[in-house]
């Protein structure tokens, strides 16, 4: 028969305990209590993952002085978009959800290598493409699951983001910094995370391809006939062009610009109306 023994002891608040017999719920002071000296062994972890999580190192930066460091950033980004993003324009947001150090690392990276004087325009503005999607992306894994920017608080007022010492949200980047680089194209790289934006491409702007990325952008947009319907003397446009009119007019006409890319030739003339927007997430 195993024998019982009790032991009059004062437990203090935060003993320390070292033996196999320790109760971890602690009794008030100076109680007496009753503690059996045969306490069955408790089972031990089968590995040290079990008790403290895996640190998994970080990669290191890109080193600035590398000549092309300000592409290298991006690097990382195109590997996550032609996982996560099919052809189509659609985001996998739990894959990406689910391989969130990738993607913090990249942000970090963005955050870390914010743009001066010595960078060039197209240096500039594939990095503040590449920040406005990625950004938008983290805003919805944020939120997610939800079926709509739109359904989430104020989505691009939130400053979330800092950039050096200045907390950014999406208006800043594309009101304040993009559209004043003169490049209407860019309304056809950023996106909104809806039905009716412009696909996510699944490549990684950068400076050196950004006119054939942009041009091809454009012209994918303007030929799909679920955003915009096109004919020689009438077209039907995705409402970008109202919200933003004079980033298209600078110079020239809106139907100049649509003749630059479209496949179609539409007439000075032509009838226009506006689709409807789809603002249902682009998943």
């Amino acid at each position: 028969m195993k024998k019982i023994v009790l032991i009059y002891t004062f437990i203090l608040f935060s003993s320390c305990c070292g033996t196999k017999n320790v109760i971890e719920t602690q009794p008030e002071p100076t109680k007496k209590v009753a503690i059996v000296t045969e306490v069955p062994e408790l089972p031990q972890p089968s590995n040290e993952s079990e008790v403290e999580k895996t640190i998994i190192p970080l990669p290191p930066k890109p080193p600035k002085q590398s000549s092309n460091y300000k592409e290298l950033i991006h690097k990382r980004w195109n590997t996550i978009l032609q996982k996560y993003v099919s052809n189509n324009g659609n985001v996998d947001y739990i894959g990406i959800k689910n391989d969130r150090i990738e993607f913090d690392i990249y942000i970090d990276y963005l955050s870390d290598t914010f743009p001066d004087g010595t960078w060039s325009k197209n240096e500039k503005l594939a990095y503040w493409i590449n920040a406005y999607n990625a950004l938008t992306i983290d805003l919805i894994l944020r939120n997610y699951p939800t079926k709509s920017i739109k359904d989430i608080k104020d989505p691009w007022d939130q400053r979330l983001w800092k950039f050096g010492d200045k907390w950014y949200n999406l208006n800043d980047i594309e009101h304040k910094i993009l559209r004043k680089m003169d490049e209407p194209r860019i309304h056809f790289a950023i996106v909104c995370a809806s039905v009716s934006c412009p696909k996510l491409q699944n490549e990684a702007f950068t400076a050196s391809n950004l006119e054939e990325q942009l041009t091809n952008a454009t012209k994918e947009f303007l030929s799909d006939s679920s955003k915009n319907e096109l004919s020689k003397n009438r077209i039907k446009l995705s409402k970008i062009f109202k919200w933003f009119k004079k980033d298209f007019e600078k110079n020239r006409s809106l139907i100049d610009f649509l003749n630059t890319y479209s496949e179609v030739l539409i007439s000075n003339k032509a009838k226009k109306s506006f689709k409807d927007y789809n603002w249902d997430l682009n998943e």
